[in-house]
């Protein structure tokens, strides 16, 4: 189980992504097609091996309207996890007691994936996808590889959600996944199979519950955080912000 792609979601997809290219370096994003079943827009950056999207309403009624609402404008939207059994997966949601909001099996069984409610987990959507082979990502469309670029960001290799009881998200995020969580001082952990990870905190910004941080390694941090001051999208406590986000600069 790795974390293969964070979401968040943007009201203005142009300038998210200008935000996103000027700060961490990239030059090449994907918009699929497939996400207009929900209403949306997108656009899906590579960075290294692991992707970063942002999906933004492009017409009323969707779940993501609704959070830009609910929480004030941009921000965290879902936490993408791939897998390599699809089927014990889902075996283990279900034993959870969580519901499924969306699930698909696509060309031939290669491509899956379960979207967890949000409700049932609490924080952010939750998906477990599958691809084969294990390299492959979809939702990067056809030619991503060909963009990568890792001068600048080299991956994702956090996430962080916030809520009222961090515990009690935690817990019911261990029993989703099938995944131990520990207390680490004043916020909970969740370690992944490639070394990332998943932190539960206290929300503590006003904005409620909700993806309120991701961690990015990138090569030379100071260098980020002042591309990120030139556009003026550091928060009045120095972190960096796209699409309303906090973003965690770790050292690669």
């Amino acid at each position: 189980m790795r974390l293969r792609q964070i979401a968040l979601v943007g009201q203005d997809l142009a300038a998210c992504e200008a935000d996103i290219r000027a700060i961490l370096g990239l030059d090449y994003a994907y918009d699929d097609p497939g996400v207009g079943k929900f209403g949306l827009r997108n656009a899906v950056f590579p960075i290294g091996e692991t992707f970063l999207e942002v999906v933004s309403p492009k017409q009323d009624g969707t779940t993501a309207g609704r959070l830009l609402e609910k929480r004030g404008g941009d921000g965290g939207y879902m936490v993408i996890l791939q897998v390599h059994d699809i089927k014990a997966a889902r075996a283990q949601i279900a034993a959870a007691g969580a519901r499924v909001v969306e699930e698909a099996d696509l060309q031939g069984g290669t491509v899956a994936m379960s979207h967890v409610h949000p409700r049932d987990v609490g924080g952010a959507i939750l998906s477990l996808d599958f691809m084969h082979p294990w390299e492959r990502w979809e939702w990067g469309g056809p030619e991503w590889r060909q963009h990568v670029r890792t001068d600048v960001s080299t991956g994702i290799v956090g996430a962080e959600l916030q809520g009222d009881d961090p515990f009690a998200m935690a817990r019911r995020w261990g029993e989703v996944l099938g995944r131990e969580v520990e207390p680490v001082g004043e916020y909970w952990r969740m370690g992944l199979d490639d070394g990332g990870e998943i932190r539960f905190i206290k929300a503590a910004d006003g904005r409620g519950e909700g993806l309120g941080r991701f961690d990015v390694a990138v090569r030379d941090p100071a260098a980020v955080h002042a591309a990120a001051k030139a556009r003026d999208r550091l928060s009045p406590d120095g972190d960096v912000l796209l699409a309303g986000t906090r973003v965690r600069l770790v050292q690669a």
